[in-house]
């Protein structure tokens, strides 16, 4: 592999520098640097972070192929700045055995756009009656140490107990879609004048506070880790920042797509809007970007939930929950905390590549721009501003909410240990 000059990056919003990249590690960082015969990347205005991580992706492979597959998720994955993802269990068959989890972790070695480390089942089925393999999956080839049932609340408090206890034998962490099911039947949007005055059923924001503040407690009983999936409202909120307060082992994420959007675009019945959890308030997105922004709330992740298109194109009732957003999860971050002054990017790389690399353990991902590190890099010009395309999306779905929306910021390039997988906005 040949040598790569970085030339006059703003490395995490700093001053320019030049990185130079040798194999795949860096191998030097700072002013002036030459090396002869090395393809030079003139990347002058433009910010250089570490590759994205992202704790929670829907690669919908076994089973799903005609959502997504492992090769046109993590070309979507390349093509929004990550490096590696972390892809949810509710596949078909759910990812609840070691060969399921070595099978989606394999496929992301064999197409290489990034790394995939699967995330395994906490029940069986994801039916929330029995636990599923998690020793097994953990001592796979995979490795897994994140457990979810995502798009699934544990809701049995002993299974949930259970769950919190084995992982802690081994350093894992349970991830939970934070639902409580009975408060949530029938509902189609969140509950709230904008669900009155539409007559759809509410999705009242206590059923997901209500799970938080029962799973930080189980936690701190048991002396385990929590992380909180797709965090959504003020309240929940609350309970994150009380439980960090006693010192609970409690982490927790928001999707980009609950920094930006309200519940007041369900008013249009367009199902790309439908989502889970619901999209909230005002109120409820600027508390959401405060405690992202005061580290309350840790990380961003994308809930990258593709859907064919007969899927989302239906009458809202029928329509399946769920966005694309791997491709746009940077730009919208920069809209709503940078742009708006409540994060830099140095900011923007410890809560999209620093943090949830740690959380998840990836090995090799999250790590300082600096000598002797791997080269999972990605480059952004944050000048660009453009309308949302999703004609363009390398992803196997089109459910994005932001089409023909303005957004700042264009990822041009992307490094997977110096193998750029993203040249010039162009997959490689």
């Amino acid at each position: 592999m040949s040598k790569i000059l970085i030339r006059g990056a703003k490395v995490l919003g700093g001053e320019p520098q030049d990185v130079l990249i040798d194999g795949s590690s860096i191998e030097a960082v700072g002013t002036g640097i030459s090396a002869e015969g090395a393809e030079v990347v003139d990347a002058g205005g433009k910010v250089l972070m570490p590759g994205l991580v992202d704790l929670h992706t829907h690669l919908r492979e076994p089973g799903r192929e005609d959502s997504e597959t492992v090769l046109t998720g993590t070309r979507a994955a390349a093509s929004g700045g990550y490096t590696a993802v972390f892809a949810m269990a509710n596949t078909f068959p759910v990812a609840d055995t070691a060969g399921v989890v070595e099978q989606v972790y394999r496929l992301g070695q064999q197409h290489g756009y990034c790394d995939v480390q699967p995330i395994g089942a906490v029940t069986v089925g994801l039916e929330g009656r029995k636990l599923a393999e998690l020793g097994a999956m953990h001592e796979s080839a995979a490795g897994v140490t994140v457990f979810s049932d995502d798009g699934k609340c544990v809701d049995d408090a002993v299974i949930m107990r259970r769950a919190l206890e084995y992982v802690k034998a081994f350093g894992g962490i349970v991830a939970q879609h934070a639902q409580e099911p009975r408060l949530t039947e029938g509902a189609q949007m969140n509950e709230g004048v904008v669900s009155a005055e539409l007559g759809l059923g509410g999705w009242p924001a206590v059923a997901e506070e209500s799970i938080i503040a029962r799973d930080v407690l189980l936690a701190e009983h048991v002396g385990s880790r929590v992380h909180i999936c797709h965090l959504s409202t003020a309240g929940s909120v609350e309970i994150v920042r009380w439980a960090k307060s006693r010192g609970i082992d409690v982490t927790a994420e928001v999707t980009p797509h609950h920094l930006l959007l309200t519940d007041e675009l369900v008013r249009t019945y367009n199902p790309v809007y439908k989502v889970n959890p619901p999209l909230r308030t005002e109120r409820d997105v600027y508390a959401l970007r405060e405690a992202l922004a005061d580290g309350t709330i840790d990380i961003v992740a994308t809930d990258h939930a593709p859907h064919p298109h007969e899927d989302k194109d239906c009458e809202w009732a029928a329509a399946a929950m769920g966005m694309v957003g791997l491709e746009t999860a940077l730009s919208v971050v920069q809209e709503t905390m940078v742009d708006t002054g409540l994060l830099d990017w140095a900011g923007v790389a410890e809560r999209m590549s620093f943090k949830p690399a740690e959380i998840g353990q990836a090995k090799g991902h999250g790590r300082p721009v600096s000598a002797g590190e791997p080269a999972n890099l990605m480059l952004v010009d944050t000048e660009y501003r453009g309308s949302v395309d999703p004609a363009g999306f390398a992803s196997r779905s089109r459910n994005t909410p932001y089409e023909g929306r303005e957004l700042p910021g264009r990822v041009t390039h992307t490094w997977l240990r110096g193998k750029a997988t993203l040249v010039d906005g162009k997959l490689t």
